[in-house]
């Protein structure tokens, strides 16, 4: 066990944990909602430090992130435990773990493991993702000094509750973010994720004050979260933080607890994606259909073809130094 950051002893050996918009206050023997953390004797302690469930490179448009070094491989990690409990998780296996199965597996790895490996596999960054990265905060915050250090870029694949005090501690050492924008209503996301709305969207805004570059991530699904009224709140929302911000509209498939909805059909992704630039927003992706037109970015000036993608790989990148090849106009992103 590893003991943990930003938590408050409190009377009777009880904790608050502040690490997420959860905060959960936590008896002595009891874990928090993510039940990777656990209250030993009134001090709070992570169940997963180093614990690696999964670990591997992978393309940085997995993530998704489309504008942040491009064509380059991230070495992706996670551990067991998750903060919300999703009833369409599609990696429920490991991010339900402790709470479904009642056990937390994992191979031991040191940070300077991690970090060995992303250089040796030729990886540009490191990726806190598969599961939360803040429910094992402790051992990504650890590996990303070490990252720094030699080089390396993190990320973090987020649903995006985290507090303020957390970002603040892990400043200025994580320098992308997909944070994944559930729905635009505190219902979808109380009954259907076990959390609120709010939190995650100062996060968007506090990541961005930070300097984080960040892209948001919709996986829409039909009669839950795409109602059109809704979407153009959130999208109004998205251009209110930066209209450059990269908008991913994702197909939902039935997965773990979610069985009883269709596939979103592709046309759905497309309305939306045309709805969110003619409300403004300068780059909106279609995911989870390899071959869409909708994966590709264009330039918003003159709307030339730059980066041609099919699924996780580019085909084409005819980006200048971070411009337009034709009218020159620059494209917001980390390109290099």
């Amino acid at each position: 066990m590893k003991k943990a950051y930003l938590f408050d002893g409190l009377e009777d050996n009880k904790v608050q944990c502040r690490l997420c918009s959860h905060r959960c206050v936590i008896k002595e023997g009891s874990r928090g909602i993510c039940m990777v953390r656990e209250n030993n004797s009134g001090e709070l302690y992570s169940l997963v430090y180093g614990k690696l469930v999964a670990e591997r490179p992978d393309p940085i448009e997995k993530k998704p992130l489309f504008h942040f070094l491009p064509s380059s491989y991230s070495y992706s990690i996670a551990t067991a435990g998750c903060n919300f409990k999703c009833k369409h998780c599609q990696n429920a296996d490991i991010s339900q773990m402790a709470r479904d199965r009642g056990i937390i597996m994992g191979s031991d790895r040191k940070p300077e493991d991690v970090v060995k490996a992303a250089i040796s596999t030729g990886c540009a960054s490191i990726s806190y993702t598969y599961t939360e990265p803040t429910v094992y905060f402790e051992f990504a915050h650890d590996t990303s000094l070490i990252a720094v250090e030699n080089g390396l870029k993190n990320v973090f694949v987020t649903n995006g509750y985290m507090t303020k005090e957390a970002l603040d501690f892990i400043y200025p050492h994580l320098h992308a973010a997909n944070v994944d924008l559930k729905a635009f209503n505190e219902r979808f996301y109380k009954d259907i994720c076990g959390a609120r709305l709010e939190p995650v969207l100062k996060t968007i805004e506090e990541m961005k004050a930070q300097g984080v570059w960040v892209e948001v991530t919709t996986l829409l699904i039909p009669g839950l979260n795409d109602d059109e009224r809704e979407l153009k709140d959130l999208i109004s929302f998205l251009k209110s933080v930066d209209p450059n911000m990269p908008w991913h509209v994702t197909r939902f498939h039935p997965d773990y607890r979610l069985l009883d909805r269709p596939a979103t059909p592709v046309s759905s992704l497309k309305r939306t994606r045309d709805m969110a630039l003619d409300m403004g927003l300068k780059f909106v992706y279609t995911g989870n259909v390899p071959g869409d037109p909708g994966e590709d970015t264009h330039c918003p000036s003159c709307q030339e073809l730059l980066i041609k993608r099919y699924g996780f790989y580019v085909e084409k990148n005819l980006l200048k130094d971070g411009k337009c090849f034709k009218c020159k106009a620059p494209i917001h992103g980390i390109w290099a």
